[in-house]
């Protein structure tokens, strides 16, 4: 087995605290009600040429249960009952173009569109919605006076103008507050128009002072109005799932079903041919989806990396459920694909550094990697070759298609990416190997790297049907987003899964950071990460304005990122621990089940 000390010698000298490892022994657990372990053996041969035998730590992940026999058997509307949905759905969908271009009041011209939005057809209307909100927002003024004190109007307007990429101020409610600068009573009876506040206070940007006091106000009467017990029950229901969640931060897919499923029977229904669209629709598009996993599952399975590499997590299906998170719309399949692709190699190499490789190991394969050459292969482990040539298949095979398709070379962009990554992994296995715990500021700036959202936000933005040379030259003017949105990806992660990590053995994650440095309890850490977690939405909220639809769509993904992570880390580890709880349901309900029409 190699020794410590041959361990040390690869690595730079400790220059931060250092905690005493603890020894590589057997350690059963009792953790969540359920039964794990800190570390097992395996036998294994450490190097290419070696037959020694060494200690690997084990994740105990559960087993897949989304075989690839099991998705192939999924069930997709026939062609000829495909046809006849498509058909009814286009009769309905002229009618519902129909109803955007009438001239309505501007609160009805407010409801359609949030309707549309939150039913998970305006994809089908950004053009007339770009044209009626543009409308809109060039007369704002007159607009506002018209609207006087409909609170739920107003802050509407608010929401789907800034949502949509249009500036305008918080002063947007002032009217709403009296000379001392408080929110009115008056606005306490209008528990929509509190809603709807609610709702808007959550695209608050930095240094908003408005919209902190609008969401402290509507928060405290939204519950004030649930502990009375008064109003309708479709009204309660909407009020208890924005109080769980806002819907700025709802993974859209997910609250598409929802909503649909809430408007079924509510106490104001909603318009039936905007219900029955947004039925046949869901469904139809949840066929593309079956196809798309149907195909990705015969491609992974292919690889054939599940039966020579059964230590990482398995986890295709919820990779999908992942990608489909980013972006749902029909017509950004390419992004989905490459993103499970892309999805599926993170995990196995996030397992190989996090849990299964020696140091030894993963610095021959960060080399490997960094230098993407093949004849260097030779040095690395047979079952990082596997890993490393199926990276190398992926990577020139995506750059292949963008050279083909657009004529642009993006694959030494990609080196670079997956480059990084690999040295962001290297540097967190070093930091455990020798039991050092970084700062918080320190462990983050490795950690935006490490959680992937770099290379995973330029292969979306290479996978756009806009992307021109031009486009891909001004990638790095969006490194602030990106690096926001990669943070707070880190910081979503970490406050879920630390626990599992640290008992697996793991290195310290932003919690047990801040706890070592300011020398607090875990309580008053997840407290401090939770305000920093604030900063990092506020911070996002301030890049929501865009110029082109490949800005609009990128931006859209970075966001959706992260409504897709709260979604998985939200309860606990949602991705490679719980695979039998609320994400199964979600792919069963987003992927699987249609709706009843």
């Amino acid at each position: 087995m190699a020794t410590r000390q041959a361990m040390y010698s690869i690595c730079s000298p400790p220059m931060i605290s250092v905690l005493p490892r603890r020894p590589m022994i057997v350690a059963a657990v009792e953790h969540r009600g359920r039964r794990t372990f800190r570390r097992t053996l395996q036998v294994r041969s450490c190097s290419a040429t070696s037959n020694v035998d060494i200690m690997r730590r084990s994740g105990n992940y559960p087993q897949n249960i989304w075989t690839d026999e099991r998705v192939q058997s999924l069930t997709i509307t026939s062609t000829e009952q495909g046809e006849e949905k498509r058909e009814r759905r286009n009769v309905l969908k002229e009618q519902t173009r129909n109803l955007i271009l009438e001239q309505q009041q501007v609160a009805e011209q407010l409801r359609l569109i949030d309707n549309l939005q939150q039913l998970g057809v305006a994809y089908h209307f950004k053009g007339e919605i770009a044209d009626v909100l543009s409308r809109l927002h060039a007369s704002l003024d007159g607009v506002r006076s018209q609207l006087e004190d409909d609170l739920h109007a107003t802050a509407l307007l608010f929401r789907l103008l800034r949502a949509n990429g249009f500036s305008v101020s918080q002063d947007f409610f002032d009217t709403f507050r009296d000379e001392k600068g408080n929110f009115e009573v008056r606005c306490e009876d209008q528990i929509r128009g509190l809603l709807s506040l609610y709702e808007a206070s959550h695209l608050e940007k930095e240094g908003e002072i408005l919209l902190k006091e609008a969401m402290d106000f509507a928060t405290e009467k939204l519950k004030g109005f649930m502990e009375e017990g008064s109003g309708s029950l479709g009204l309660r229901e909407q009020v208890a799932h924005a109080l769980q969640l806002p819907l700025n931060r709802r993974m859209e897919r997910v609250h598409h079903r929802w909503f649909i499923e809430a408007c079924n029977g509510a106490d104001d229904a909603i318009n039936p041919l905007l219900l029955e669209f947004a039925k046949l629709d869901f469904n139809l598009v949840q066929d593309l989806y079956k196809s798309e996993l149907r195909e990705l599952s015969s491609w992974w399975s292919g690889l054939g990396l599940l039966e020579k590499l059964p230590f990482f997590r398995d986890r295709l299906a919820e990779n999908y459920l992942w990608a489909v998170g980013f972006t749902y719309e029909p017509d950004s399949w390419r992004c989905r694909m490459i993103e499970t692709k892309i999805f599926c190699f993170i995990t196995l190499i996030d397992d190989i550094y996090d849990v299964y490789g020696t140091l030894d190991e993963v610095q021959l394969f960060t080399d490997v990697v960094d230098r993407w050459d093949l004849t260097a292969m030779d040095k690395l482990p047979d079952y990082m070759k596997l890993c490393f040539f199926g990276l190398f298949n992926m990577v020139h095979e995506e750059g292949y298609r963008v050279m083909n398709e657009k004529g642009l070379d993006i694959v030494p962009d990609l080196k670079r990416g997956w480059g990084n990554i690999c040295k962001s992994y290297l540097k967190e296995a070093k930091w455990y190997h020798y039991g050092q715990i970084p700062k918080l500021e320190e462990y983050l700036e490795n950690g935006w790297v490490s959680i992937t959202n770099p290379i995973i936000l330029f292969h979306a933005y290479c996978a756009a049907k806009d992307l021109t040379g031009e486009a891909l030259k001004s990638f790095p003017t969006y490194h602030a987003m990106t690096r926001s949105s990669s943070t707070l990806f880190r910081i979503y992660d970490d406050m879920a899964t630390s626990t599992d990590e640290i008992e697996r053995g793991d290195v310290a994650k932003c919690i047990q950071c801040y706890m070592h440095e300011k020398g607090v309890t875990e309580a008053a850490a997840r407290k401090e990460i939770t305000e920093l977690m604030r900063k990092y939405w506020r911070e996002l909220n301030g890049f929501l304005s865009w110029d082109s639809p490949l800005e609009e769509y990128f931006k859209n993904v970075a966001i959706n990122i992260l409504r897709t992570a709260q979604f998985f880390y939200r309860d606990g580890d949602g991705y490679g621990m719980v695979v039998d709880g609320e994400t199964k349901s979600q792919i069963i309900s987003v992927i699987l089940e249609p709706i009843q029409i």
